[in-house]
């Protein structure tokens, strides 16, 4: 077999029970090109083993191809989640407590790895992670989980719970320094103090995207930092609201990922993750209706276009520490920093994703 998978072990042996021959006699070629995002690591082995059914038989080779309907309509989802946090600040308006609740279908647990990685009771870390590990100093804070098992399959979504989480953490921070008058930017500074990769990572951005300095007529910024997969990423959102009308115009980014082995490879990639969790936090959004997903193409799923795509500055930002990832730490911070910005154009609060769905 010729495919493009994140799980060749795994395909081969699904494979080859479903064609009731030996593992071994299954031989997968990995083609390097084109995204997976989590959707070929299928703990199904969904279109190898159709691709393996189809040719059982012919004796020549085949091409199995699903059209752009199957995979949106026939594949697997982003879990929904539904998150509610509890938090209080103190006399100098820092957190002192902060209790996030999520309720959303486990993801590990449908995969391969979900023996090994889901707790005896239960708990799922990708549906806590970026929340239960932040790198905010909080005295005092509690994460817990509640599992869901609707019939909507899903799947790893790109940085995995850190997508999620890094938006409901990123606004919240956001909105305890609304609520003690302070700075989003200098907030962020006070719970990051003793982190200096963390605070290196929030200077930069800020200081690159001139944070405090007058902007272009409705214009404003918006920030948001969030740690995944080893790596530190900040970024600031230069956004103007009309209407419902919401347009990104600059995004500056930072990143710690260690030792930058390819600086070009990081810079695309910090883009790439942008240029996709934009395109999901502005009108992302799949609904099911009588069983099965309305949206079919991207005439009802639309993603970023180049017209729509904002200027991208990556700073890679110099370090000594453990190499990290950087195929998904850029996604996570996009959503809330452009919900925070928004929040400072119009005073409305994005609690609900996709933005389209939630601006009045």
């Amino acid at each position: 077999m010729w495919l493009g998978t994140q799980g060749q072990s795994q395909d081969a042996q699904l494979v080859a029970a479903a064609l009731g021959i030996p593992a071994t006699n299954v031989t997968i070629n990995t083609m390097f090109l084109g995204g997976g995002f989590g959707r070929r690591a299928s703990g199904t082995s969904d279109f190898p083993v159709e691709a393996a059914y189809v040719a059982q038989g012919l004796n020549r080779p085949v091409k199995v191809m699903w059209t752009r309907e199957d995979d949106t309509r026939g594949g697997y989802y982003r879990p929904f989640g539904l998150n509610r946090i509890q938090a209080a600040i103190g006399a100098d308006g820092l957190p002192i407590a902060y209790f996030h609740r999520v309720v959303s279908k486990p993801v590990l647990a449908n995969t391969a790895l979900g023996k090994m990685a889901v707790s005896k009771e239960g708990v799922d870390p990708s549906t806590l992670e970026g929340s239960a590990d932040m790198p905010y100093a909080i005295p005092n804070l509690r994460a817990e989980v509640h599992n869901t098992n609707e019939t909507v399959p899903s799947l790893w979504w790109r940085s995995v719970g850190h997508s999620a989480n890094g938006f409901v953490v990123n606004s919240v921070i956001d909105e305890l320094a609304n609520l003690a008058g302070q700075d989003p930017y200098r907030y962020r500074r006070a719970l990051l103090a003793g982190k200096p990769r963390h605070l290196a990572v929030l200077d930069k951005a800020a200081t690159a995207a001139g944070w405090g300095t007058p902007l272009p007529k409705g214009h404003f910024h918006g920030i948001a930092l969030q740690e995944s997969f080893n790596s530190i990423v900040a970024q600031v959102a230069e956004v103007s609201v009309s209407g419902k009308q919401v347009r990104v115009h600059r995004v500056t980014c930072a990143i710690d990922c260690g030792l930058a082995v390819n600086p070009d490879q990081v810079v695309a990639q910090m883009q790439s993750g942008i240029v996709y969790g934009l395109s999901a936090a502005l009108r992302g959004e799949i609904t099911i209706a009588g069983g099965a997903a309305v949206q079919g193409n991207f005439d009802t799923y639309p993603v970023l276009r180049l017209a729509d795509t904002p200027v991208i500055d990556v700073h890679i930002v110099d370090s000594d520490g453990p190499i990290g990832g950087v195929g998904e730490p850029g996604t996570p911070p996009i959503a809330p920093a452009v919900c925070n910005a928004i929040h400072a154009a119009t005073g409305q609060r994005i609690r609900r994703l996709p933005i389209s769905a939630s601006l009045a």
